[in-house]
């Protein structure tokens, strides 16, 4: 499949399954309502559950795919590493951990945006960390330990703040949130993440020139006049705001950003630059189908979305384990 004809397919797919997410839920509206409910409506139930609730559900895991998709495509592109994913420079759980202090001290209730805020107060302490460890000419290695340094002591101090919880109360709402959810999310929450998001975006899709370039090794690169510390500089910045973004308002949801790359880099080659368009709209449709599912798969419980990307994404990495040792004997 040609690249403008895979980019058409996958922003159809999106579409379809954004209007799928508005269409589904537990109050049983028909399709015709609940269509003229969101475009012309003026305070009925069905109005508020469209605008208030079904929208900015569906808003919220569109970005937050989109997000993952992109960071895995392109922390893959740089690192050349196919089981690199988005969490692996320890943004994600450095983020977890900004939220849940702000549960386990009871500023998550002081006000209605103090979870994301404080989640992503974390996020930008793991970069600033993150750069100062890796230094400003450290290679992949050296990002890639740094990562796994700042992730490791994230989540000792996660364990920490969840043993010194007062009460099981407290533990249960600190879980709950790290399993990952876009459900009652409100447009507040757009707004918070959507500019620094944007933002994350922007730089990542800067990427693919150089990202190209280093498929032929560094030397080659830095020959080609790629500035590698300033693309490593952009893609950390990059991946922290969009991957900080998303967990700051959804939570911890991973396996994202380590298969939809994986499953559609066969259809552009081995051009990375190509791959992030690509799986920015894969990572979209994942998780808008992923929460459709959440919502279907148990319409009564509050199965988290997290839990089923987990559940589907743990089966393909084992399967991309395999397919790599093969390559590699």
């Amino acid at each position: 499949m040609k690249r403008p004809a895979l980019l058409l397919t996958l922003s159809a797919l999106v579409a379809l399954l954004f209007c799928i997410s508005l269409l589904i839920g537990p109050a049983g509206f028909g399709i015709g309502e609940s269509i003229t409910a969101l475009i012309r409506g003026e305070g009925e139930a069905v109005t508020l559950v469209m605008r208030e609730i079904r929208l900015p559900r569906a808003v919220l895991a569109m970005m937050v795919g989109v997000s993952l998709g992109l960071s895995g495509a392109a922390l893959q592109g740089f690192l050349r590493n196919p089981l690199a994913e988005p969490g692996l420079i320890g943004v994600s759980s450095s983020a977890a951990l900004g939220a849940v202090i702000a549960l386990q001290t009871g500023f998550a209730a002081s006000f209605a945006l103090a979870l994301p805020v404080s989640a992503l107060t974390g996020a930008l302490v793991s970069v600033l960390l993150l750069l100062l460890l890796a230094g400003s000419r450290g290679g992949s290695l050296t990002l890639i330990l740094a990562g796994i340094a700042i992730s490791a002591l994230a989540g000792a101090f996660l364990s920490l703040v969840l043993n010194l919880s007062p009460n099981p109360f407290a533990v249960s709402e600190i879980v709950f949130w790290m399993l990952g959810s876009v459900s009652d999310r409100s447009f507040d929450h757009v707004a918070i993440a959507l500019p620094v998001m944007a933002v994350g975006w922007a730089l990542l899709a800067s990427l693919g020139r150089g990202l190209d370039a280093l498929t032929l090794g560094q030397d080659a690169a830095s020959a080609m006049g790629i500035h590698l510390a300033r693309l490593r500089l952009r893609l950390v910045i990059g991946v922290a705001a969009s991957v900080g973004a998303a967990t700051a308002v959804a939570g911890a949801i991973g396996f994202v950003g380590l298969v939809v790359p994986h499953i559609l880099r066969p259809f552009v080659g081995a051009r990375p630059a190509a791959l992030l368009p690509a799986s920015a709209l894969g990572g979209a449709a994942m998780v808008l189908a992923a929460d459709i599912a959440v919502r279907l798969i148990l319409p009564d419980r509050d199965l988290k979305l997290g839990v089923v990307m987990a559940i589907i994404g743990a089966p393909l990495f084992l399967h991309l384990i395999y397919k790599t040792r093969r390559q590699m004997t």
